[in-house]
């Protein structure tokens, strides 16, 4: 598209073209008010007139039950000449009448942007609940990276049964992203530490002195990613008025559990799992996404957190680093909020205020992914390292993990792609490009494969991406020990068995024979 339409008075506002000036925060990309015949122009796919919100029209889709397996979308392409290197914010109000529940929770009524780019697609969405619902506004915003080759809007439902309704639907721009990229941090690369490698495994916060030692003593690891994290009945939310009391208790197993860390070797690295606004998923625990990013009361007692832990734990040597958050999530940034980069700064700047020496570690949105560092900026502050999670391919890694899926092996096909040692260092490109690009250490806070994977396939996926973890000198820690059994190395691939194995597995051999190449701490054992 090289023209340029705007017809504000039938609600419909496209605006693209060569030669126009750089976007700027505020400027409407995309505005749809559905009243005008020229609402459907540029759209791939079709709705029905639905009655609007205060209005006559909208956008209908329906589906039925028995066609659940598949999608009723429309999509739009966005001027990429406008959108790279932006921020965008997506707002719509959406009506639902007997959309049937989401079989995945990508699944459902859809408000998305679809992004293509060479290192990777995505699909940033709003989250919209199912069900039967009145007008409601649904929002989500999404980094848009600079070597995008097509961003699509895209409304809709999939494998659902029901009615939605969309109106109003306004696309502009939240933020621009540097056009200028910072230069690399001079002198040697900052670890935080002075060992060849740190090399262990994430912990549920329960676990024992039997399992320090285990983990530390036998089988030798070094560092262990120890979790701040809190159960909960699906949609709970982390509340700020009482994410004091709990965090309290959470840190009291951590002072409980520090002098057998240095008792038997083992970094620590403090994870926030569930910040303050964060809200439970399916499976239990509370992330990191909800009132994080939409409830400035939420953003300041997550930076009071690290600013009153930072003092508490000033001087612990022990702690190797503060992970910020787990997998932060940005499916909205609402005005007046900051977003990820910012936040993270933000929190940075007030454990540096102070304890100047402690690393920080921080991990991209979306999901702490290899891809989100992509587009990742450094924050303009030193020690600090950098941490992704591997889970690629997810269809592999998870199988059976959040409901029936057919088997899937490792080499072997998976998300229409052939997956092999080349494929998953291709997959972490944009983590190696980052590392070189600024001079920064690289740190796999989690990484794991479902041990019930076929044919021994779990195995062989963990000696790859360790193989690659090594041979581009990051430390890592495998997800996990002694916490669920779905991921347990001492655990065999049998599902149905649910006791730890008789001998030592390959996987757990695996791990132990690269624990045994570390070295521990000079205060272990003081």
């Amino acid at each position: 598209m090289r023209h340029v339409l705007a017809i504000l008075g039938c609600g419909l506002a496209l605006i693209s073209g060569a030669g126009l000036a750089a976007p700027a925060p505020g400027q409407i990309i995309y505005q749809n008010h559905f009243e005008s015949p020229a609402s459907t122009q540029g759209w791939q796919g079709k709705w029905s007139e639905g009655e609007g919100f205060n209005s006559a029209r909208s956008a209908l889709f329906q589906q039925a039950a028995e066609r659940t397996n598949q999608a009723v979308i429309a999509r739009l392409a966005l001027p990429l000449e406008q959108v790279r290197g932006t921020v965008l914010r997506v707002i719509a109000q959406v009506k639902a009448e007997g959309v049937s529940a989401k079989p995945n929770p990508w699944n459902g009524i859809k408000l998305m942007l679809a992004i293509e780019s060479p290192s990777g697609n995505q699909w940033p969405q709003a989250s919209v609940e199912t069900g039967t619902f009145d007008w409601r506004r649904a929002a989500m915003t999404a980094r848009i990276p600079t070597n995008a080759t097509a961003v699509w809007l895209t409304l809709g439902m999939e494998r659902v049964a029901g009615k939605v309704w969309f109106d109003e639907v306004t696309v502009t721009v939240a933020k621009t992203l540097p056009k200028q990229l910072p230069p690399p941090f001079a002198g040697p690369i900052y670890k935080g530490h002075d060992l060849p490698r740190l090399r262990g495994a994430m912990i549920h916060p329960n676990i024992n002195e039997d399992g320090l030692r285990t983990l530390g003593q036998e089988w030798r690891a070094n560092v262990i990613r120890w979790q701040l994290i809190r159960q909960g009945r699906a949609g709970q939310v982390n509340q700020v008025e009482d994410f004091d009391a709990w965090v309290e208790g959470e840190l009291k197993k951590l002072d409980a559990a520090l002098p057998l860390c240095r008792k038997y070797g083992l970094y620590v690295v403090l994870d926030l799992h569930s910040p303050p606004g964060g809200k439970a998923t399916a499976g239990g625990y509370i992330g990191s996404d909800h009132l994080l990013f939409t409830d400035r009361a939420a953003q300041a007692k997550f930076v009071e957190f690290w600013r009153r832990t930072a003092r508490r734990y000033k001087d612990v040597e022990v702690i190797w680093g503060f992970d910020l958050v787990n997998e932060p999530v940005e499916d909205y940034v609402e005005e007046g909020c900051e977003d990820w980069p910012a936040l993270a700064e933000r929190a940075a700047r007030a454990i540096r205020a102070e304890d100047p020496n402690r690393t920080i570690i921080i991990e991209p949105s979306p999901w702490g992914g290899p891809q989100g560092l992509a587009e990742f900026v450094p924050l303009p502050l030193p020690k600090i390292v950098y941490s992704v999670h591997m889970y690629m391919p997810h269809r592999f890694t998870h199988q059976n993990v959040h409901g029936p899926s057919e088997p899937v092996m490792y080499p072997g096909q998976a998300e229409g792609k052939y997956w092999d040692a080349r494929q998953l260092e291709a997959a972490l490109q944009p983590v190696i490009d980052f590392q070189r690009r600024y001079n920064v250490h690289i740190y796999i806070g989690e990484f794991s494969a479902i041990r019930w994977a076929p044919e021994g396939s779990a195995y062989r996926y963990l000696k790859d991406v360790i193989e690659i973890f090594e041979k581009h000198g990051w430390d890592w820690s495998y997800h996990a020990f002694r916490e669920w059994q779905g991921w347990s190395v001492e655990h065999d691939d049998n599902r149905a068995n649910p006791r730890p194995a008789a001998q030592p597995t390959d996987r757990q051999k695996l791990l132990q024979e690269w624990f045994a190449k570390n070295r521990k701490p000079a205060w272990a054992g003081k």
